[in-house]
């Protein structure tokens, strides 16, 4: 058994760490506030665009428009959208997982644009074509970050330079709950007519149907890159709030069972000096 010394050393210690976890914890849980509200926020707007273009559907079926053009695959562009920092369990290591599995699934060459410091140096470590990388935003997702990697997305696709583009994060599901996800971005699949809904002969439109869709495609692909980020912060920030809640239980449970050791070990040496006492002035009683 240690001696009381070392055993109290080791209680101040992690008390010290269960502090630092605690405050992690709370950061987090207050990031996460904020991130999911702001993911909450831009569903509706995600769901509105994709009932929209349900409505444009029928307009969709002979329309050559870029963005829907489908060619053999030889190159896809995955945009990754991964962790900027640690402490959050399995959080990126799921999605890197996920992520592999796909690439192997696919013989075409893949380009990837990383948003966060784990995945880039992830990615990079194990030799995957990285062609751009950004910090992961923490608290306000920057717009011209998301045009610009909608842009991106939108300029190799049409130009030929990849076949297809993915959207690779963890969709937030809830505070203990991310699902890794990679879903395709382009080309953009004709969305289903609807039971029920009005055909494009029923309604007019204002301006055409074609009109329409050359400016919504485009911002539909910048509403699922901003939902996609919306949804990969608060799940990391989940994640986070999740991790240092258990490392700090963790850390509990483990003073606990110190306490426990150092009152034993203090005990056993309290009975040991009074027997030693005891054993002294027996000897001298003899003398």
């Amino acid at each position: 058994m240690a001696g009381v010394r070392e055993i109290r050393a080791r209680i101040q210690t992690i008390k010290k760490i269960e502090q630092v976890t605690t405050a992690m914890k709370l950061v987090a849980a207050a990031r996460l506030r904020r991130a999911q509200e702001r993911a909450e926020a831009g569903r509706p707007y995600a769901d509105t665009m994709q009932a929209i273009l349900n409505r444009l559907a029928p307009s969709l079926r002979d329309y050559p428009h870029p963005l829907l053009q489908t060619r053999p695959v030889e190159r896809i562009g995955v945009i990754v959208l991964s962790a900027e920092r640690g402490l959050a369990g399995s959080y990126n290591t799921n999605l890197m997982r996920e992520l592999q599995s796909f690439l192997r699934s696919h013989s075409a060459e893949a380009r990837l644009s990383v948003l966060g410091k784990k995945g880039t140096t992830y990615l990079k470590r194990r030799g995957y074509n990285v062609v751009f990388e950004e910090a992961m935003p923490g608290s306000d997702i920057s717009a011209s970050l998301v045009r610009s990697l909608s842009a991106q997305a939108q300029a190799e696709f049409a130009d030929g330079t990849v076949d297809e583009v993915y959207l690779a994060y963890s969709r937030f599901v809830s505070a203990m709950t991310q699902r890794p996800t990679v879903m395709r971005l382009l080309p953009m699949e004709p969305p289903s007519v609807e039971t029920g809904l009005l055909s494009a002969d029923d309604v007019i439109l204002e301006p055409s149907p074609r009109i329409l869709l050359d400016r919504l495609l485009p911002r539909y692909v910048d509403a699922q890159i901003y939902r996609a980020i919306a949804e990969a912060v608060a799940g990391e920030h989940g994640a986070r709030m999740t991790s240092m809640s258990s490392a700090s239980d963790n850390a509990g449970e483990m003073i606990k069972d110190l306490t426990l050791s150092y009152n034993r070990a203090r005990q056993a040496s309290i009975t040991t000096e009074l027997s030693e006492i005891v054993a002294g002035a027996d000897a001298l009683k003899q003398e």
